[in-house]
């Protein structure tokens, strides 16, 4: 007869115990798992809602160099057409100006007989003598010279250094 020694028997109570004991620590660590789960996507939550204001305040930059560019572009423009209307009035009063002024040439070489460069440096230093626009000294020239009376007789502009 062999005997063994015999080994105790756990109740059943027992094993049960254990193993709700083994099936709450496995659910606690479950718990524990879905809140570091839940922790991490909260994380990752505010990680896109930051990504999501930086792209917002970088459009918003966007937006304001794009209207900041569409202004300077807007200002060059207006800049253009002044400096193109500017032109333009100074081509057109140097087109109102220059027959009279041509004819006053005219007059002055015939009456001092020299070449047009000198009919107009008469004019032009007569101009700085009496502090005169030349293009009005050459109205008063032409008027005198045709006699039609549209300058002022009484004023004499001496011309050349030679005149009394």
């Amino acid at each position: 007869m062999d005997s063994k020694p015999a080994v105790p028997q756990a109740s059943p109570d027992r094993h049960q115990a254990r193993a709700d004991e083994r099936d709450r620590k496995a659910d606690l660590r479950a718990l524990a798992a879905d809140e570091r789960d839940r922790k991490a996507d909260l994380r990752a939550d505010a990680a896109d809602e930051r990504d999501r204001k930086a792209d917002l305040r970088a459009d918003a930059a966007d937006e304001r160099d794009r209207r900041a560019d569409l202004r300077a572009l807007a200002a060059d423009e207006r800049d253009r057409e002044l400096l193109r209307d500017s032109a333009t009035a100074r081509l057109q009063a140097r087109l109102e100006t220059m027959p009279v002024i041509e004819q006053a040439k005219g007059i002055l070489m015939g009456q001092e007989g020299c070449g047009p460069e000198e009919a107009f440096d008469l004019l032009r230093r007569a101009s700085q003598r009496s502090n005169v626009p030349i293009r009005e000294l050459a109205v008063l020239i032409v008027a005198r010279s045709t006699g039609t009376g549209a300058g002022p007789t009484a004023v004499t502009i001496p011309l050349t250094t030679h005149d009394p």
